[in-house]
């Protein structure tokens, strides 16, 4: 970089004009501020210099830069060709913005451009990311020759707005398949939910013999193993993340310390949390906090919440629901109420209800249930089946009929299919010998039409011997051992 400011100084000095030299070798650094002052010096930039400071905008994260500089184009009567267009299109892709992306399109057909196989895919791209599949899968249909990231971006269109049947039936039809078309699905079907189909489809990706997870491929399926408690699979993985230097991704750690929170090692969670060091964002704090938090160690989920504070990291909404649930754990109800009212008065953080449920929580397991069924009634917002769950579940435990009561009137509005809030109801009456309703209870029960149960979801609720130390069921863990002996990657 001193080089080439050396270099600009003697130009200048010597009235040598290499400008168009030197904002290609700023952009090759980068540096592209400096390139971009002196690129609005030039008093006609060519196109191709245009492009690049296009390309630079779009592959260095700063696609909003790309409208700015496409409108200086039409400005100066700077013709674009269709590298301009690819890297206009490429921006709105990244933004999903498909005002911007549709207005572009309608310049690049009146200017009479024929399509060639790079702009078809940055377009293609560019509706599927807006969520404008009908567009996208019209434009998939009408290309001539297809190429693998157009196949992926379609692929990944339909897998990110939940038309996982549409991706599937893109994917067996795909013709080759690279990382990213496997890393499309496992994500799509990890973000809607489908955890176990997301590592089915992990395991196949590792059977193939030239492809092998990245970083999106990792941190897309710990999120599945994580919820599915496949600690197995995870640890394979963590394996693999360290042989390939992976555990420096801030996502790829976040999501290791997730999975070994939510599978019952919270000791391994912490160990990757104090590995990953500096790129740690507050994601990786709040995981840590909420995964101590919920493990019960309240103390140290406090204490790192302290440090996160003392290294300038600020707090959002959801570091103070583990905070709130570390007090609750701790029996903290004076430290719990500091807490709340720090939210707006330090960070300007109104509480939700995510935090009003904490504190209704964190008061009735302390026997406060009057203060609790108080802090209801003054909410700012309507309270839901969690909020009046956490009032119920204190009134059966301490024996309080008449806040039970309210509470369960409100839950059978808001959850009529939850046998639960009937059967707690009626142990409040048993405990203080109202058999009469009680009788009454379980009337009301007969009723009812109560959402049915898998067999399995029985046996994991009625038995819990069933469950392993990370929480799946022997039925599960059985699934996921097949699967494991056919993984080598």
């Amino acid at each position: 970089m001193n080089q080439v400011k050396q270099i600009h100084a003697h130009m200048l000095r010597n009235g040598i004009d290499q400008s168009k030299f030197l904002i290609q070798k700023l952009l090759e650094i980068p540096n592209i501020p400096y390139a971009r002052a002196l690129f609005d010096l030039l008093p006609n930039p060519s196109t191709f210099l245009y492009n690049k400071l296009l390309h630079a905008y779009v592959s260095h994260g700063l696609p909003l830069q790309c409208f700015s500089l496409y409108s200086q184009m039409c400005l100066s009567a700077c013709p674009l060709n269709h590298y301009s267009f690819t890297f206009l299109f490429t921006a709105c892709a990244a933004l999903s913005s498909s005002k911007d992306g549709l207005r572009f399109h309608a310049h690049f057909l009146k200017l009479g451009f024929r399509f060639d196989a790079h702009v078809f895919t940055s377009l293609l791209d560019m509706y599927a990311k807006s969520g404008l599949l009908l567009s996208a899968r019209q434009l998939f249909d009408e290309m001539p020759e297809r190429d693998i990231p157009a196949w992926n971006s379609i692929i990944a269109g339909y897998a990110r707005c939940g038309k996982l049947a549409e991706a599937r039936d893109l994917f067996d039809r795909m013709p080759a398949r690279n990382v990213v078309t496997w890393t499309a699905m496992i994500s799509g079907y990890s973000q809607n939910g489908r955890f176990q189909e997301a590592v089915e489809m992990f395991v196949r990706m590792g059977e193939q013999e030239n492809v092998r997870p990245n970083e999106v491929t990792v941190a897309s399926v710990l999120p599945a193993c994580a919820n599915l408690g496949a600690l197995e699979l995870g640890e394979r993985i963590n394996r693999y993340v360290r042989e390939h230097g992976f555990l420096k991704n801030v996502f790829v750690g976040n999501s290791l310390m997730e999975m070994y929170a939510k599978c019952g090692r919270i000791d391994r969670a912490r160990q990757v949390f104090e590995e990953i060091g500096e790129v740690r964002n507050f994601c990786s704090w709040n995981s840590m906090i909420m995964g101590l938090a919920v493990h019960g160690r309240w103390k140290e989920g406090l204490e790192l919440f302290h440090n996160m504070l003392s290294g300038g990291t600020a707090p959002d909404d959801i570091t103070f629901v583990g905070v709130l649930l570390a007090c609750t754990h701790g029996g903290l109800v004076d430290t719990g109420w500091q807490y709340f009212h720090l939210m707006e008065k330090e960070f300007s953080l109104s509480p939700k209800l995510e935090h009003y449920g904490c504190m209704v929580d964190l008061l009735g397991r302390a026997g406060l249930l009057k203060e609790a069924y108080h802090l209801i009634t003054s909410m700012p917002m309507k309270p839901d089946s969690v909020v009046w769950g956490a009032l119920l579940g204190a009134c059966s435990f301490f024996g309080n009929v008449e806040l039970a009561e309210i509470a369960a009137e409100f839950l059978f509005e808001l959850e009529p299919w939850n046998p639960g809030n009937y059967v707690i109801l009626s142990n409040v009456y048993a405990s203080s010998g109202l058999w009469d309703k009680v009788a009454r209870v379980r009337m009301q029960m007969k009723g009812i039409q109560f959402i049915v149960r898998t067999p399995r979801e029985m046996l994991v609720e009625i038995d819990p011997m069933c469950k392993r130390s990370c929480g799946v069921s022997v039925c599960q863990h059985w699934l996921f051992e097949r699967l494991l002996m056919r993984m080598d990657f």
